[in-house]
C-alpha cells in the first residue's frame, strides 16, 4: 500500500537526508513526500513480519525435526514447508523495512540493520532448503 502525497494537506515535508538515507530510500523506492504512517500500523507491520519469521525458525528447527518425527509423522518435508515460509518471511521483513523509511521513522536505521541480519539467515535457510530439494 503506497502512501505517495505529492500535493495537498496529506504531503509530508521534503526530507533533510544524508547520502545514507537518500541510497536506502532509493533501495526500498521510498518516495521523497508521503502521507504518514500510524505508529500502530508501523508496529502491526514489525509485529506481522517478527512472527513470520519466528514462526519458519519454529517449524524448521523445533516441530519439522524433532516433534513430527518423534510422531512418526512428516520425515523429509522440511524444505517444503520451510521454503515458502522462507519466502513470506523475506517479503514481510522487506514490507516492514519499507514501512519504517515511509513513516521516517527514528529507529528506521537500527530497524534496517536487525532485518538485514535476520534477511542473511532467511535467504541462508532458503538456499538450504533449495539445495535440499534438488538432492
Amino acid at each position: 500500500m503506497e502512501r505517495v502525497a505529492t500535493e495537498g494537506p496529506q504531503a509530508g515535508p521534503a526530507r533533510p537526508s544524508t547520502p545514507a538515507d537518500v541510497w536506502m530510500r532509493r533501495l526500498l523506492r521510498v518516495p521523497d513526500r508521503v502521507a504518514p504512517i500510524s505508529e500502530a500500523e508501523l508496529r502491526r507491520g514489525a509485529s506481522v513480519s517478527v512472527l513470520v519469521s519466528a514462526t519458519r525458525c519454529l517449524l524448521t528447527y523445533i516441530v519439522l525435526p524433532f516433534v513430527l518425527p518423534a510422531l512418526s509423522l512428516a520425515a523429509g518435508v522440511g524444505p517444503l514447508v520451510g521454503l515458502p515460509l522462507g519466502v513470506v518471511a523475506i517479503g514481510a521483513n522487506v514490507v516492514t523495512a519499507r514501512r519504517f523509511w515511509l513513516a521516517d521513522h527514528r529507529y528506521r536505521w537500527p530497524y534496517t540493520a536487525l532485518a538485514t541480519a535476520i534477511l542473511g539467515l532467511l535467504v541462508a535457510l532458503v538456499v538450504g532448503d533449495v539445495l535440499e530439494l534438488l538432492a
